[in-house]
Parts: C-alpha cells; sequence; structure tokens
C-alpha cells in the first residue's frame, strides 16, 4: 500500500469563461489551502455563503452533470474541475466562483490544468487519505449500463471505459484503459472534450442554454462526425468519459487504488459507486475528520 503527502498551490489563480448554462461570464479562482482542508467551494456572489465541500455527501441531482450543495448554496458542472485537481494531485484548495457553474472552457480540462500547473504544487506534511478496493464494488442501472470496481495487484488507480452507442451513432466503438496519474492526465486525458450531438445542442439552446457558445467552442456531433471542429484524437470520447469518471471519483474525498471498469456508464452510476465504496471500505486515515470552514 502506497500512500502519499498531500499537496495545494504554490498561489492563488484566476480562470474565466462562460457557463453552459447560464450564458453568463464566470469568474474561478482557487486558493491554497491547508491540510486536511479538501476541495471546498465558495459562491462568492452570494452573502454569507457557507463553503461546500466537494465530497459525495453534498452531492445532488442535476441531468448529466456533477452538482454539490450546502444550506441553499450550490455549485454545478464541477466534473471539468475536479477532475483537474484529481489529476493533479491538488488535495487542499478553496475553489471561490462568483456563479452557480463552473465555466465550461473548451469543454475539456486542458487550460485549466496548465494554470493549475503553471501556479504551482506544493507538498504538505500530513498524509493523503487512501482507499484501496478489496472486494469487487458494482452497481447498474436499468439500461444495462453499469460501472465496477475491482482489487489490483499494484498501488495505482486505473480507469478502464467502454463506449458503444450503436451504428446509427457518429461516435464509434471504442475502448480505453488508463493508469491515473499526472504524468497521464496531462498527455492523455487532460484535452480531451465533452462531446454533444447536433439535434442535442438544438434541444439545449431551444431551452435557453448555450447561447453564448458555437460548434467552434464545443465537440458538436452531427452525422457526418465534429461540426466546424476535429477530434483531438480518434479516441477522444472515451478519454472524456474517462476524465468525467476521475472527476466524479474524486468527490470520494481521497486517493483511490484499485481497478475502476466502466460500460457506458454516466454521472449518476459513478456516483453511486463512490457512495457504495465509501459505505463498504475502510481507508487507511479512517479517523480523519472532514471539517466544514
Amino acid at each position: 500500500m502506497r500512500t502519499r503527502n498531500q499537496r495545494t498551490l504554490a498561489r492563488s489563480l484566476e480562470c474565466t469563461g462562460v457557463g453552459i448554462f447560464t450564458n453568463s461570464d464566470v469568474k474561478i479562482r482557487f486558493c491554497p489551502a491547508p491540510e486536511n482542508h479538501g476541495i471546498q467551494f465558495v459562491r462568492t456572489d452570494l452573502r454569507g455563503s457557507k463553503p461546500i465541500p466537494a465530497l459525495i455527501e453534498y452531492a445532488v441531482f442535476k441531468q448529466r452533470r456533477t452538482a454539490i450543495e450546502y444550506q441553499g448554496a450550490s455549485v454545478e458542472m464541477i466534473e471539468h474541475v475536479m477532475a483537474a485537481l484529481a489529476g493533479l494531485q491538488i488535495d487542499n484548495c478553496r475553489v471561490e466562483i462568483n456563479a452557480p457553474e463552473a465555466p465550461c472552457f473548451d469543454g475539456s480540462s486542458q487550460e485549466l490544468s496548465l494554470e493549475l500547473l503553471n501556479a504551482g504544487i506544493v507538498e504538505q506534511p500530513f498524509k493523503r487519505e487512501l482507499i484501496c478496493i478489496d472486494q469487487p464494488v458494482t452497481v447498474e442501472d436499468e439500461s444495462g449500463s453499469f460501472i465496477q470496481a475491482k482489487p489490483l495487484n499494484r498501488s495505482v488507480l486505473a480507469i478502464g471505459y467502454y463506449l458503444n452507442y450503436g451504428e446509427e451513432s457518429p461516435v464509434p466503438p471504442q475502448c480505453l484503459t488508463l493508469e491515473i496519474n499526472p504524468e497521464n492526465w496531462m498527455n492523455q486525458l487532460a484535452f480531451s472534450r465533452t462531446f454533444v450531438l447536433e439535434h442535442e445542442v438544438e434541444a439545449m439552446r431551444a431551452l435557453g442554454y448555450g447561447q453564448r457558445l458555437s460548434a467552434k467552442d464545443l465537440l458538436v456531433l452531427g452525422n457526418q462526425g465534429p461540426i466546424e471542429n476535429e477530434f483531438r484524437t480518434l479516441d477522444e470520447c472515451v478519454r472524456h468519459k474517462i476524465l468525467d469518471c476521475l472527476g466524479d471519483f474524486a468527490l470520494i474525498g481521497c486517493d483511490l487504488h484499485g481497478y475502476f471498469s466502466a460500460h457506458q456508464s454516466g454521472h449518476a452510476l459513478n456516483r453511486e459507486l463512490i457512495k457504495k465504496i465509501k459505505s463498504t471500505h475502510r481507508s487507511t486515515l479512517s479517523d480523519t475528520v472532514w471539517k466544514v470552514a
């Protein structure tokens, strides 16, 4: 069992972008935080708002995205932010945001990851909490989608994803397994973008969403493939699914070691798996108490 020390940012940094659902300008600031602080979001646009811990206990249901809520304040679309922090092994961070959703950027975590690296990452003198998968854990839904965590004979986190939307889909079947570490995060995952089908974008815009985004800003797929855009890799879609898994898994609040195999899984199933693991597994530092500032 291999544990590591906790890490935080060397200095604060600020990013801006547009929200998909609010169509508003979003300012998000990442600040260093002390040991055992974890990741906490603060809504700076809400007077007196309490920090929202980025933990599965605070997750609330939103269709096709991940959201957290505490005492009336919520933040959604956090999966790409959480994936960037987890991929770079940044464990303690205060995330200040002036909107109810994280900025979309280009649909990936690449820009944010580069900014985080530029700010610098420092090691802290406390050990990082760790859960090692010691027995299979599976969750599935009525459609046949499922995700499973299994023991692995190495002290790493590996995520595999199988994607198949059928013969009529512009997304061909794809399968990929990656070991998660900062190097693989930057080289293999951070650049992969959210993908949406053309008819899904039309439906979103009819509801008032995505008004400030064009096909050039996102990976929109028509019958012949990307519209006004191109894939960054031929298997970019499955890579982004692994990115989403990592962001959702980070809500467990500690490192994970084991092999995670997902078949058509989405945010809801990912969160259900994390809930189940947290109820069936004990961490290396089980007496750690996460405090809300």
